[in-house]
């Protein structure tokens, strides 16, 4: 199989450079392994005078990495707008902070026509491809209108939320009707792959064969859950090598024997940074003795500057940190370190196993791989402790963290002070539960199960009835509810 990987944004495997986890330095070790051919946004845009829409194509280890100027006149629209201020809030169950207009939604599907047109100099006989998260839920179905057959898969990286909540989204009905065009859409966990399945029977009226096939206009859309994973010995090598680095270096000798809890976010709404700042100055308040003996070390990574939330987010968090330092510190002792800017993985894995107990309080997300990482950065002889969100994918695997609720400020500051006392033989114990699942469900596998499974299906592709395309129209817009479904 000749595999095609798209992506909104793409890794360029320099390892000095800043990447704060996510999407894609997650997929990066895997693809540079596969031989496939990494699509994504080169970062700039165009002015549509360009012939060709590939700025860069380049090596990427045993494969490809194919990058594209996206058309200026839509990419605001599609990235700021629908994309990160309608579907993102949406998708972390935050109705309230839904933005879209229609030209918005506009944009958004002529960059999904727009990347379907540029994948076709990638098609081939054997060729799959296998479209990743929320930026381009119709670019099955764009494919599909310019004739493509081949399998084609889709992988959510964040939530999918309630009925109620993704109706909230402007369009809804006419992108999950799109989203059947994939022969394979794949999701973190069953809660989210559930929610998928409601909405499919119950708004849309769609029969659904053996738990997790949906039959539609394009035939049959196999949904299956496949919890992305990290290369925990990679990780566990750069931990131990980042000891002498500078950064960590100067880290360890600021700390004068007190103890580090340790943060490492993009600063966004969903990862609940308000909630664990305000968690740790309960904590200081509630147990005095904790003071000058645990600090909190918050990395958060400016994101999306340019839409309002974030913005506003940003201001609240550095006004809410100062006060909690003013309130809780001394002349020679700072309770939060706060820094707005991103490390290396490897900076990272040394900060990480630097730190006693690793922080992650999303009040939703798909996975979350900062835990894993967090996790595999320890030292074995002795590790730290993470405090994890059950409201985050990864909760369902490393059951062994202490989990919170990141609502309930008061619980989570317990929490971190008994994970701050935690003895030695319990931590070892919960470290080794957690690897074992981080060593059971790797990067590695999960890359290996999805491209398994699109390959096993890519022959169930029999559509009910063919789908016609007039120029120019998608194939869902103008149909009658219902009218299509067996």
């Amino acid at each position: 199989m000749n595999l095609v990987v798209v992506s909104n944004r793409v890794a360029r495997g320099k390892p000095n450079e800043p990447m704060t986890g996510g999407l894609a330095a997650a997929l990066l070790p895997v693809v540079e392994k596969s031989g496939a051919i990494w699509v994504g946004s080169s970062g700039r845009v165009r002015d549509g005078s360009q012939k060709e829409p590939f700025a860069e194509v380049e090596a990427l280890g045993a494969g490809a990495l194919a990058m594209l100027d996206l058309p200026a006149a839509h990419y605001g629209g599609y990235y700021e707008g629908f994309a990160n201020s309608a579907l993102w809030p949406a998708l972390h169950s935050r109705s309230d902070l839904i933005r879209a207009s229609e030209a918005d939604y506009a944009s958004y599907r002529e960059v999904n026509s727009f990347m379907a047109k540029a994948l076709l100099r990638f098609e081939k006989p054997d060729t799959a491809f296998w479209i990743q998260d929320y930026h381009f839920l119709t670019l099955g179905a764009d494919l599909r209108q310019l004739g493509v057959t081949r399998p084609i898969g889709f992988f959510l990286h964040t939530p999918w939320p309630a009925r109620a909540v993704i109706a909230g989204v402007p369009h809804h009905r006419e992108l999950i009707e799109a989203m059947l065009a994939y022969d394979l859409i794949g999701f973190q966990t069953q809660d989210d792959c559930d929610n998928f399945l409601d909405y499919l029977a119950l708004d849309l009226g769609l029969e659904i064969e053996n738990g997790g096939v949906a039959l539609s206009n394009y035939g049959r859309a196999h949904l299956k859950v496949f919890p992305i994973g990290i290369d925990p010995q990679k990780f566990a090598e750069h931990s131990a090598k980042a000891v002498s680095h500078p950064d960590v270096s100067r880290l360890r000798r600021s700390l004068n024997g007190e103890k580090l809890a340790i943060g490492v976010d993009r600063l966004d709404y969903s990862k609940g940074l308000v909630n664990r700042i305000k968690a740790f100055d309960r904590m200081w308040t509630m147990q005095p003795s904790l003071a000058r003996t645990v600090s909190l070390l918050q990395i958060a990574t400016p994101s999306r500057g340019g839409i309002e939330a974030y913005g506003s987010l940003q201001s609240e968090l550095a006004k809410l940190v100062s006060e909690v330092n003013g309130h809780h510190g001394e002349v020679d002792w700072t309770p939060i370190r706060y820094l707005n800017k991103g490390y290396s993985q490897t900076v990272l894995a040394g900060l990480y196993r630097t730190a006693q107990v690793g922080v992650v309080t999303p009040l939703h997300d798909g996975m979350n791989l900062v835990a894993k990482e967090y996790v595999a950065a320890q030292n074995p002889s002795d590790p730290g402790v993470l405090v994890l969100s059950k409201f985050a994918g990864a909760a369902n695997e490393l059951d062994a963290a202490l989990l919170v609720n990141p609502h309930d400020i008061d619980g989570m500051a317990r929490t971190i002070a008994t994970a701050v006392s935690m003895p030695l033989i319990e931590r070892r114990i919960r470290w080794e539960a957690m690897m074992a699942k981080l060593r059971a469900g790797t990067i590695q596998q999960w890359f290996a199960d999805f491209v398994d499974a699109l390959e096993e299906i890519q022959t169930d592709r029999d559509p009910l009835e063919p789908v016609l395309v007039e120029p120019n129209v998608h194939p869902l817009r103008s149909a009658t509810p219902g009218a299509r479904y067996h």
